[in-house]
């Protein structure tokens, strides 16, 4: 007897392993654009999924960015049922401006596969992120200047959100729908050098970059990205113990001096959790901001309170640290 295409298999065993702890019987949604990676996912989760005691759904977004979304949406949909797939939805979404096209458009669909996975009480919402998108997204926070917690790159699991196919590449996932007879979209901005600055990577400087190093650069960034990962989880760890030490009974106050006596990789990324939970958006806590706050403990010479994203402020007084939220009107 022949079995599966190899990787039809590959596809299938690593969505197996990232629902398997799930409980009996719950229900697992795919996130499918209609390209090939979220279809190869699709694919894979139609037929593994239910063999691990569990149902498989899907939800299709659709942007509207682009002229016949609304088709290429309903032909994915199509297909999702086609594989077995129940319950699939189509959810159309509006993009807003704030932060750039790419960013504003990631966190509509994100908002929308939470509330589809609240509505139909889903334990887990797949996503259909591969090797090569990993690699892109280390390459891009290295332009950035970021530190260890962007250089990790896409965590395999993220609250409701799981990646099974980060170990596979995207050239994988396209064999998958050949093999499975699938008629993905493809979209052409993602290879549109002018386009998305992710497509300017994976057009231009990937491929430069296989040139010079060689043909082995998304797989080392992607192992750079699981490394720093694990270190980056320790010291969240231990940053997080050590903000709760120097916590005081009064909330958002903390002991400047048990602080300050940190090791300054420990001591920041203890007053970045610290910014957040006064309030302030992930997304806009910058390296500036939390150097910004530092300094009222290494540096302190009587500055005054610094301003920080959504409205939280720290200051220091009378040997305190004290982070406040957004001041709420009557």
């Amino acid at each position: 007897m022949v079995g599966p295409h190899p990787d039809v298999a590959a596809a299938r065993l690593a969505v197996r392993r990232s629902v398997e702890d799930l409980p009996g019987g719950s229900l697992v949604l795919v996130a499918c654009s209609g390209g090939p990676d979220s279809l190869a996912l699709a694919a894979a989760a139609a037929f593994a999924v239910p063999r691990a005691g569990l149902r498989a759904g899907a939800v299709v977004v659709d942007h509207g960015l682009q002229e016949g979304s609304a088709a290429v949406a309903e032909r994915a949909a199509a297909q999702c049922r086609d594989l077995g797939l129940e319950p699939v939805e189509v959810r159309r979404v509006r993009v807003g401006r704030a932060g750039g096209m790419e960013a504003a458009a990631r966190e509509a669909r994100l908002a929308a596969l939470e509330e589809a996975a609240a509505r139909h009480v889903a334990a887990a919402v797949l996503l259909g992120h591969t090797l090569d998108d990993q690699a892109e997204t280390v390459l891009l926070a290295l332009a950035r200047g970021s530190g260890a917690r962007s250089l990790a790159g896409m965590a395999p699991v993220r609250g409701i959100f799981r990646r099974p196919l980060l170990g596979l590449r995207r050239a994988q996932l396209a064999e998958v729908c050949a093999a499975e007879g699938l008629e993905p979209w493809h979209d052409p901005t993602n290879v549109d050098p002018k386009g998305p600055r992710r497509s300017g990577l994976r057009a231009l400087v990937l491929p430069a970059l296989a040139e010079v190093l060689g043909p082995g650069v998304p797989e080392a960034l992607a192992r750079t990205a699981e490394q720093l990962r694990e270190d980056a989880e320790v010291l969240e760890e231990l940053a997080a113990g050590a903000l709760e030490e120097a916590s005081t009974p009064i909330p958002g106050t903390y002991d400047a001096a048990a602080l300050a006596a940190r090791p300054a990789a420990l001591r920041r990324r203890a007053l970045r959790l610290a910014v957040l939970a006064a309030g302030a958006p992930a997304g806009a806590v910058s390296r500036e901001h939390v150097r910004a706050v530092d300094a009222l403990l290494v540096d302190f010479r009587g500055q005054g309170p610094v301003a920080l994203p959504g409205g939280a402020r720290a200051r220091r007084s009378r040997g305190m640290l004290i982070i406040s939220g957004p001041v709420v009107g009557p």
